[in-house]
């Protein structure tokens, strides 16, 4: 039996620091959350998948619909990170993987030959009542930021 977040379930509630201050997903209620789990910033997957957020930033708020990244970096690296890229959202530091292990996005990947275990990019759409409503894992950065933009039309 899985404890991971299943797509109708209410999604798992969690507070962590981001580098713009706490985020706790109660307070979030009325709004849908796109929470998206990135390997690690400043490499070029990670950075393509937040600019292509940061560039739909006004259409994900005109939706009613805050944008939230998460990676295990720490909150120094995320306000860099943030600040190099002019990224409006907040990014969570999860270095303990609390909320990565939440969310079932840690695995084991090969990189240049050897097993790591690393953060499965992976993107939660969570609903303005706080159901989970739509998941993406293992997902490629090319054109997702545009279907969860379109997902999230179909539940405006």
């Amino acid at each position: 039996m899985s404890d991971l977040p299943v797509a109708g379930e209410k999604a798992p509630a969690f507070k962590a620091e981001s580098h713009l201050g706490p985020i706790d997903l109660d307070t979030l209620k009325g709004k849908n959350v796109v929470l998206y789990f990135y390997p690690k910033d400043n490499t070029p997957g990670c950075t393509v998948e937040a600019q292509d957020f940061r560039d739909r930033y006004e259409q994900f708020q005109a939706l009613n619909t805050e944008i939230i990244g998460v990676s295990r970096d720490s909150l120094k690296t995320h306000t860099n990170f943030s600040n190099k890229h002019e990224l409006p959202f907040p990014l969570i530091a999860d270095p303990e993987e609390q909320l990565c292990n939440q969310f079932g996005v840690m695995k084991l990947k090969n990189m240049y030959g050897k097993q790591v275990r690393g953060i499965e990019r992976s993107t939660f759409l969570i609903n303005s009542q706080g159901i989970l409503v739509k998941e993406w894992r293992g997902l490629k950065v090319p054109g997702h930021a545009d279907k969860v933009l379109e997902a999230i039309k179909e539940i405006v």
